[in-house]
């Protein structure tokens, strides 16, 4: 129920929820084990994208999973990009 004695509607409060409890993934991310200051979480409707550039695929996979266990209501949609640390195959010409 509402404050005005009607049910709430699905859904209802869930925005400002949705932005505290991302707001808190963001943190545990930058502060947490994986230390990754890389990656943005933005809510789209009622879903959330991950976007940014990580080192490994695995750390792709951690953040992922970390951020599916804090949001399991939720979907979660990535698109982060790992980072290519593999050395040229040639030499750059500077010119």
């Amino acid at each position: 129920m509402n404050g005005h004695g009607g049910p709430t509607a699905p859904g209802a409060g869930a925005p400002r929820n949705l932005d505290y409890r991302v707001a808190h993934v963001s943190e545990h991310l930058a502060a947490g084990d994986l230390a990754e200051l890389g990656v943005r979480i933005e809510i789209r409707g009622e879903a959330v994208l991950l976007t940014g550039t990580v080192p490994s695929e695995r750390c792709r996979h951690d953040v992922l999973r970390a951020v599916r266990e804090e949001l399991p209501e939720t979907a979660v949609h990535c698109d982060l990009v790992v980072a290519d640390t593999s050395a040229p195959d040639h030499a750059e010409e500077v010119g």
